[in-house]
């Protein structure tokens, strides 16, 4: 063959290319040199099928690939004869950019599609890949595995497990990233030096389809981090089987952000940000103050009645007159508000909704608690009738493995079955009815999990069915009430709830307040993807004054407060609440809205220290002493962004007592105790 006709054939190809992806295709030289940001840049080697980033100049990920099971079969770059680029302006809510398309051809294989987005808004960009092709089925599709560089020279580097839920007290852990550390990780990963602060970050900003994983491992030959949709692990997700398939003409992963910070702290809010913009909210914008009230849990618990529950009403009428966040204070019934009708779901609800008007006429609002996808009498066994319904229980059991999925002492119920749909209809009606202006749901993480089939032939995935269930549940809801999540999927309940709880259970203890501020170190950032984060119910009890006021503080800073103590009666957690809950310091940072920074990671799975926020020229920093002797503190100013070379006179909101800090100056915590230093900038 000529080099004429040579030259023809390739300019015919790339025709024929630029036709079928209906965009702009290039010829271009290779590696082709994809920009990003202030100081990014992409070098996509088409022969390679891999491409390096760069930051600075500098390279940070090397031989990035993607990878994707279809129908069985395992594929690369390398599977493909034909390689082939084009690129497209855009303009969606990430704002304006472009969005760069590598595709692979092969006779026989699907095609394969890789994506990359970038913003010059943003210094880091989106990665996804799409398979094409008939009668498609795929649980595994891996757009961005890489190698890292060392982020610094340092040697004190972790790896971040980000848990998938808040259930069963588990926890985040910052691992040391040392040879043979393998992490594998909920939604996003996060690689950080503890010394410089300077992070990677990799995460799905997509739930709707996927639960997607971050895995890191540290090899002798290079670091690998692997960001893949199609994750699950019993221990993780709570899935008792592999990920659902996708079966489908085109299959498309979650989209991942991927990006090199100079502090892991800023990666992470972006990150929440970035997945807030991506999946718009479903439930009805939150407008109004920052919520605040009791929930039953605390103490009353399975001992919740009309009579202790109005007496709580009157305390906070009466004794707590200024524990109001705008107007308003909630008194949440939580489980076992079941006590006060009568016949069952499907019986006399007059009790309750004398109840909720009784809390109207005290100035409080009434709140109230429902887990829509779980059965807990499932001992009692299959044919009971579901009320509201005509199915049998058992019809709505999710199958999984030809069982069931049990977890928690529940049952779960597959959300896309009308049986589950006719239930929600029923019991929020009543709810509704009733006249209560929240709700708290609870064990959402039961209609996500991945089944053999769901009712719905059309969802294949627990998330699938998740955004199915969690969509019907706030139709019902109808934008009548405050939507406050509890044990639910981190990420994927963005969408659906004005507030979230951060972790798991917690009570009264310094332990308690030590576990959630786990949780609070790590996941400080989903304040960006929720109206609120909230600690769970405050308990004073009889614990020492130290540690009531750790126990609130740990509320405060997370963004809301809620309390928990039995108010129906006195005692030494009246006499404190009046004293804490009312403080006017507290309550403005309640109003705010936004949980503090940490100051700095912990270690393993314990709880930073130091928390910070700014607000109205001031920092306020919260220094916590979970142990049971006094500790010394010596807080870095400089990751607060504060010239560390200046002393700060500070007061103890709490005390009154001054302290100096900054310039290397120490202080002393007692045991089992905070202090919040507020001081002017």
């Amino acid at each position: 063959m000529t080099i004429y006709k040579l030259c023809h054939r390739v300019l015919f190809i790339f025709f024929i290319l630029s036709f079928e992806l209906g965009g702009d295709c290039y010829a271009a030289t290779n590696p082709i040199e994809i920009s990003y940001g202030r100081n990014g840049m992409i070098k996509y080697d088409l022969n390679k099928g891999k491409f390096d980033v760069y930051v600075n100049g500098k390279v940070i990920f090397y031989d990035a690939y993607a990878r994707a099971k279809s129908n069985g079969q395992l594929l690369t770059a390398q599977s493909y004869q034909t390689h082939s680029y084009s690129k497209k302006t855009l303009n969606d809510s990430f704002g304006k950019g472009i969005k760069y398309i590598v595709e692979y051809r092969s006779a026989g294989l699907p095609t394969l599609k890789h994506t990359i987005y970038t913003y010059p808004a943003r210094d880091h960009f989106f990665v996804e890949i799409t398979l094409n092709g008939k009668s498609l089925k795929s649980n595994y599709l891996a757009p961005f595995i890489a190698s890292f560089r060392d982020i610094t020279n340092e040697s004190r580097k972790r790896s971040l497990f980000v848990p998938f839920d808040n259930d069963a007290w588990i926890r985040y852990d910052a691992k040391e990233l040392n040879e043979g550390t393998e992490c594998t990780s909920s939604e996003v990963g996060l690689v950080y030096d503890e010394v410089s602060d300077r992070a990677l970050v990799a995460g799905s900003v997509e739930h709707s389809v996927w639960k997607s994983g971050v895995r890191t491992k540290a090899l002798r030959a290079g670091n690998e981090l692997e960001a893949f949709s199609g994750y699950t692990d019993k221990d993780v997700t709570r899935d008792q089987r592999f990920h659902g398939f996708i079966e489908n003409d085109e299959v498309r992963s979650a989209k991942f952000l991927v990006g090199y910070f100079d502090d892991w702290r800023s990666g992470l809010e972006e990150y929440g940000k970035a997945s807030r913009q991506a999946e718009k909210p479903y439930v009805f914008n939150w407008n109004k103050a920052t919520p605040v009230g009791w929930n039953s849990w605390g103490v009353l618990q399975a001992n919740i009645n009309y009579s202790n529950a109005s007496r709580v009403v009157d305390f906070f009428a009466d004794s707590l007159r200024n524990f109001r966040s705008g107007n308003d204070v909630y008194v949440d019934l939580d489980s076992y508000w079941d006590k006060m009708i009568k016949g069952g779901l499907e019986g006399d609800y007059s009790e309750l909704k004398s109840f909720a008007a009784y809390c109207l006429s005290r100035g409080v609002q009434p709140g109230v608690y429902w887990a829509p996808f779980t059965d807990w009498g499932f001992k009692s066994g299959a044919e009971r009738r579901v009320e509201g319904s005509s199915y049998t229980y058992g019809d709505l059991w999710t199958k999984v493995n030809g069982g069931y999925h049990d977890f928690d002492g529940a049952r779960a119920l597959d959300p896309t079955h009308p049986g589950t749909k006719e239930r929600i209809k029923l019991v929020i009606g009543k709810l509704k009815d009733c006249g209560f202006k929240m709700i708290k749901i609870d064990f959402l993480g039961h209609g996500a999990i991945e089944a053999d089939s769901f009712y719905d032939k059309n969802i294949k995935t627990g998330m699938q069915a998740y955004k199915a269930g969690m969509e019907f549940l706030l139709k019902q809801l109808d934008n009548q009430m405050l939507v406050y999540a509890a044990i639910s999927p981190s990420m994927a309940t963005g969408r659906y709830v004005h507030v979230r709880r951060i972790a798991c259970d917690a009570f009264k203890s310094i332990g308690d307040t030590e576990y959630t501020l786990n949780s609070v170190t790590y996941g400080w950032w989903q304040t960006y993807l929720y109206n609120y984060l909230d600690a769970d119910h405050v308990v004073l009890a009889n614990e020492s004054y130290g540690e009531n006021k750790a126990r609130t503080l740990s509320s405060v800073i997370t963004g809301t407060l809620i309390t928990g103590d039995d108010f129906s009666t006195t005692g030494n957690w009246t006499v404190r609440a009046k004293e804490l809950f009312q403080k006017g310091e507290l309550l403005k940072l309640v109003a705010d809205g936004k949980a503090f920074r940490p100051l700095q990671g912990g270690s393993g799975k314990s709880a930073g220290a130091m928390f910070w926020k700014k607000i109205d020229g001031f920092c306020y920093l919260a220094v916590f002493n979970y142990g049971d002797l006094e500790k010394v503190f010596n807080p870095d100013l400089a990751k607060a962004g504060i010239l560390p070379q200046r002393v700060f006179v500070t007061t103890d909101v709490f005390s009154g007592k001054q302290y100096h800090i900054g310039k290397r100056k120490q202080m002393i915590v007692p045991a089992r105790d905070v202090v919040l230093l507020k001081f002017k900038l």
